[in-house]
């Protein structure tokens, strides 16, 4: 519990706007969840969603640390929210949605718990992949969000570490994919075959060393595995991937998980997106959790 005092700028405000500028991270969802439990007092007294504070006023917040200062060990942290839509920044190793083999729990049953039942993922992340996800908190959000997708307006952006020096700083690759359903990969050809789908990759070096690279990659079009496995049809498959990389490489670097991060959204509407206009040319970035130099250590570490 943290115990705050209103002050002369917060007079005549809302209790959720006064609880934020002293939280400013924590996540909207938490904080009108604790509002509907009544877990923030005003002044010893359990109050409402309305409660119009007053200077002086003692305001006891009943939400654990890790969430009032936006951190927590479900596997996520938020980086962006409002009455429409959410976007989580996901750890590896969390699934985002829930599958035949699925026990634990997964990104979006997470979510609904603090933010309620309506929550619909508006496009897919590999468990081992960390980095954003997009979540719709409504229907018409979600129909929006899934035709932007669609029609590639919402612009992709990932870093990774492959294995060796790419022969150009700067590439489109041009391919297909057919996906085995048994296998549970995809495959890579040069040519169009019956079932595959054309893929478009666009990478550029941010920096190498040590038969290690740095990637920014753009996807495209965003087939299952994409950026996975057309890098590796090209020699340089990412670092940790353990169905399209090298067990030797992996093994020598000490990577638990594929070295690949979806790290910048941007909204990039060409026509109306409706309710969410007010997004367009919205640019969302984080930093990956992983760098060259951390890699290279673990390597150092084993010798």
């Amino acid at each position: 519990m943290r115990s705050i005092t209103a002050e002369e700028n917060h007079e005549g405000k809302k209790i959720d706007r006064v609880v934020r500028d002293f939280f400013p991270n924590l996540a909207s969802g938490m904080l009108y969840k604790a509002l509907r439990k009544k877990d923030i007092k005003v002044n010893g007294i359990r109050i409402k969603e309305d409660y119009i504070v007053s200077c002086g006023d003692k305001i006891d917040v009943y939400i654990i640390d890790d969430y009032l200062f936006g951190r927590n060990d479900e596997g996520f942290s938020v980086v962006y929210d409002d009455e429409n839509l959410l976007i989580v920044n996901k750890e590896a190793g969390i699934p985002v949605h829930p599958d035949k083999n699925q026990k634990e729990a997964t990104l979006i049953d997470k979510l609904k718990s603090i933010y309620g039942p309506n929550l619909a993922l508006c496009h897919r992340l590999d468990r081992n992949t960390s980095g954003l996800v997009i979540i719709a908190k409504n229907n018409h959000t979600l129909e929006v969000m899934l035709d932007k997708i669609k029609e590639r307006e919402i612009q992709k952006y990932y870093n990774c570490i492959v294995s060796g020096i790419m022969e150009k700083k700067k590439a489109e690759l041009v391919d297909y994919l057919d996906k085995n359903e048994k296998l549970s990969r995809v495959f890579i050809t040069s040519e169009k075959t019956k079932n595959s789908l054309q893929i478009i990759t666009r990478y550029r070096v941010i920096d190498s060393f040590n038969s290690l690279s740095l990637l920014e990659v753009e996807l495209v079009t965003g087939r299952t595995h994409q950026i996975r496995a057309h890098l590796a049809y090209y020699g340089h498959p990412i670092i940790g991937d353990g169905k399209y990389g090298k067990n030797a490489e992996n093994k020598k670097y000490n990577a638990k998980h594929q070295l690949l991060c979806a790290s910048r959204l941007t909204f990039d509407f060409q026509s109306s997106a409706k309710h969410l206009n007010y997004l367009n040319k919205k640019t969302i970035t984080i930093d990956p959790p992983f760098s060259l130099k951390q890699v290279v250590g673990n390597q150092n570490k084993r010798l």
